[in-house]
C-alpha cells in the first residue's frame, strides 16, 4: 500500500471514470431541476440565494478530481473571465469580499508604495454600510472619516465627500450601497485634484454601471464578493480588481503572506533569480520564496471555488438582466406608494444591477419597521435592514477614533425606517408580486 494521500491521476482508464462520473451528474442535476409553482403565503420569499445548474455541479466535480486543491487550472481561467467582466487589467482571488476589503486597505498603507499612508491619516466613508467595509481602516491605523448619505441612492453625494476633506485626509472607501452606483467619475475627479486614492467596495454591485463604465474601475483598486447571496457565487470567495503593476505587486505580495516572490503556487523560479540578490539581513542569495518584504496574509481561493466562478460568470450578464427586471416590477408596483415610502433612486448615467429594493417608511420609526418585518414574515416574506444602518451607532464602533464630517440625518433615518426586499434572480413573478402586495396591505 501506498502513501493514503497519493493519487495517480495519470492511472490507466482515468478518462472514462472521469466521464462516468460527469453523467452521473447531470442525471442528478436533472433530477434535482424541479420549479413547483409558488404558492404565497406558504412558500418561503427569500431575499437571496444562489442559483445553480448542471454546469455548475460539473465545473465543482471537475476540480474535485483533479486534486489540485489550491489555485490551478479553474483560477488561472476564472481570473482572466473575470478581468474582462470588471474592466480592470489583473483580478486577485482571495477567500471571500471581506477579505478583498482588508487586502485593498491594508495596501494603502504598504511600505512598497511611494507615499504610504501613514497611522492616524484620514479615510472618507459613507456612514451607512456594512462592517467589513470600515473595519479594516482601523485595523490599518487610519482614522475613518463618516458623511451622511442620500436617503434615496443611499449613497454620499460628491458634495459631501468634498465638504469632508481636511488636512489629514488620504483616501476615500466606499461601496456602491445595495448595488447603487454612486458618482464614481465625479469621485474620481475629486480624488485626483486633492491627490486622494479612491478604493471601491463593488461587493453588492458587480455587473452595474455607471458613466458608460463598470463600477470599480474609477478608484486605484476595487473589491469583490462571490458569496451565495452576490451576483454571483464561488461559495466563499472574492476579488480584488487593479490596474497599476505597483499596486498588482503590493495586492499579490499582501495576499501570499507578504512574501517579495511572485511565483504561482506550485511553480519555482519564475523570474530566474530565486537564488540571487541580497533582501534586509539575510544570507546573500536567499531563497527568494522564503523573503518578506512587508508584513502580509494568506488570502488565496481554492481551485474547486474557482471551477464553480468560472460556469457562475458565465451567466453574470444573465443574473444581472433578471436583478433589473425583478426590480423593475417592485418598484412599478411600489410606486403609487411614494406618499407612504422613501423609494430607491439611481443617478443620472447610473446602471444598477441592484442587489436588492430598498425603501424606507415616511411616518414611524423603528417599532412601525420591525412591525412591517414581523407582518411580512408572517407571509413568509424575508426581508433585510439595510447593512449595519449609521455604523457610528454599532457598539463595536462606539469609542474608536473616527470623525462625523456634519450630521446625518439620512443615516440615522435608515437605521430607524429602511428595510430592503430581494430581487435575486431565483424569484419568479408570483414572488415579487407577493411581496408587492404585502408591503401594500400593510400600509394600508
Amino acid at each position: 500500500m501506498g502513501p493514503i494521500d497519493a493519487l495517480h491521476l495519470d492511472a490507466p482508464g482515468l478518462d472514462e471514470l472521469r466521464a462516468e462520473v460527469q453523467a452521473a451528474v447531470g442525471r442528478y442535476a436533472a433530477a434535482a431541476r424541479t420549479t413547483p409553482e409558488f404558492r404565497p403565503g406558504q412558500d418561503t420569499v427569500p431575499v437571496a440565494g444562489r442559483v445553480l445548474d448542471a454546469p455548475d455541479l460539473h465545473a465543482l466535480v471537475d476540480a474535485s478530481l483533479d486534486g489540485w486543491l489550491t489555485e490551478g487550472r479553474f483560477a488561472e481561467r476564472f481570473t482572466a473571465g473575470l478581468r474582462a467582466a470588471i474592466g480592470r487589467d489583473d483580478a486577485l482571488l482571495v477567500g471571500s469580499g471581506s477579505q478583498a476589503n482588508l487586502l485593498a486597505i491594508f495596501a494603502l498603507t504598504s511600505p512598497l508604495l511611494e507615499a504610504p499612508l501613514r497611522p492616524g491619516d484620514e479615510v472618507i466613508t459613507p456612514a451607512v454600510g456594512f462592517a467589513t467595509t470600515v473595519t479594516p481602516i482601523y485595523q490599518a491605523g487610519l482614522r475613518p472619516v463618516y458623511v451622511d448619505v442620500e436617503a434615496d441612492t443611499l449613497n454620499p453625494t460628491t458634495e459631501a465627500v468634498a465638504a469632508a476633506i481636511g488636512p489629514r485626509t488620504r483616501a476615500i472607501v466606499a461601496a456602491h450601497c445595495l448595488g447603487n452606483p454612486f458618482d464614481g467619475p465625479a469621485w474620481a475627479e475629486l480624488a485626483a485634484a486633492h491627490d486622494l486614492l479612491l478604493v471601491e467596495d463593488c461587493c453588492d454591485a458587480l455587473g452595474s454601471r455607471i458613466g458608460g463604465a463598470p463600477v470599480g474601475t474609477f478608484g486605484v483598486t476595487s473589491t469583490y464578493s462571490f458569496y451565495p447571496a452576490h451576483h454571483m457565487t464561488t461559495g466563499e470567495g472574492g476579488a480584488v480588481g487593479v490596474d497599476d503593476p505597483a499596486w498588482r505587486r503590493v495586492l499579490r505580495s499582501l495576499r501570499e503572506w507578504g512574501r517579495d516572490c511572485w511565483c504561482p503556487p506550485g511553480v519555482n523560479d519564475a523570474c530566474g533569480r530565486r537564488f540571487e540578490g541580497r533582501f534586509g539581513e539575510l544570507p546573500e542569495g536567499y531563497d527568494h520564496k522564503y523573503v518578506f518584504s512587508q508584513l502580509g496574509f494568506n488570502m488565496k481561493m481554492t481551485d474547486l471555488q474557482a471551477a464553480l466562478g468560472t460556469t457562475q460568470l458565465a451567466k453574470l450578464d444573465a443574473f444581472g438582466a433578471a436583478r433589473r427586471a425583478n426590480f423593475a416590477r417592485l418598484d412599478a408596483a411600489l410606486r403609487p406608494l411614494e406618499d407612504r415610502l422613501v423609494l430607491p433612486r439611481a443617478l443620472p448615467g447610473a446602471d444598477p444591477s441592484w442587489f436588492g429594493y430598498p425603501f424606507s417608511l415616511r411616518e414611524g420609526g423603528a417599532a412601525e419597521r420591525r412591525e412591517l418585518q414581523r407582518f411580512l414574515l408572517e407571509r413568509r416574506i424575508d426581508s433585510r435592514l439595510v447593512l449595519g444602518g449609521n455604523l457610528t451607532r454599532q457598539p463595536a464602533l462606539l469609542g474608536l477614533d473616527h470623525r462625523i464630517a456634519g450630521p446625518l440625518p439620512h443615516a440615522d433615518r435608515i437605521t430607524e425606517a429602511a428595510i430592503w426586499v430581494g430581487v435575486a434572480p431565483g424569484l419568479t413573478p408570483a414572488m415579487l408580486d407577493w411581496i408587492a402586495e404585502s408591503i401594500t396591505a400593510f400600509l394600508s
